[in-house]
């Protein structure tokens, strides 16, 4: 949380913390030709607040932020298991790019997307 290249932000419903983020501006991904877009690093959010789009006003504060600060898109990494946030990326406009494993051990990895949200 010392880096200041970090930009964190909680989420909060009726005075709780439900959530966070954390994004990177110009983090540069080497699929993607423009140079100023933001990672996406981190959106997380408590289970039972799922059905609030307390994820989707937290999303979107940061997909304005990183437009206002002169970024032309945004990309994540997600787990291509986790299919309720593959849709919830894709229903906000994001697209696949790409995609890699990540490696947990000697014998064994998970398999991510990249995904890209233009703007």
């Amino acid at each position: 949380m010392d880096k200041p290249e970090n930009i964190y932000h909680l989420a909060y419903y009726n005075n709780k913390p439900v959530g966070y983020s954390k994004i990177i501006l110009t983090s540069p991904h080497p699929g993607i030709q423009v140079k100023n877009v933001t990672k996406l690093e981190r959106l997380y959010l408590l289970r039972e607040f799922y059905h609030l789009n307390v994820g989707g006003e937290l999303l979107q504060f940061n997909i304005e932020l990183s437009g206002n600060n002169g970024q032309l898109g945004m990309w994540l990494v997600v787990w291509k298991e986790n299919d309720r946030a593959v849709r919830f990326y894709k229903k906000k406009g994001f697209e696949i790019i790409g995609d890699y494993d990540f490696k947990l051990t000697a014998s064994h990895s998970n398999p991510n997307y990249h995904m890209l949200l233009k703007y």
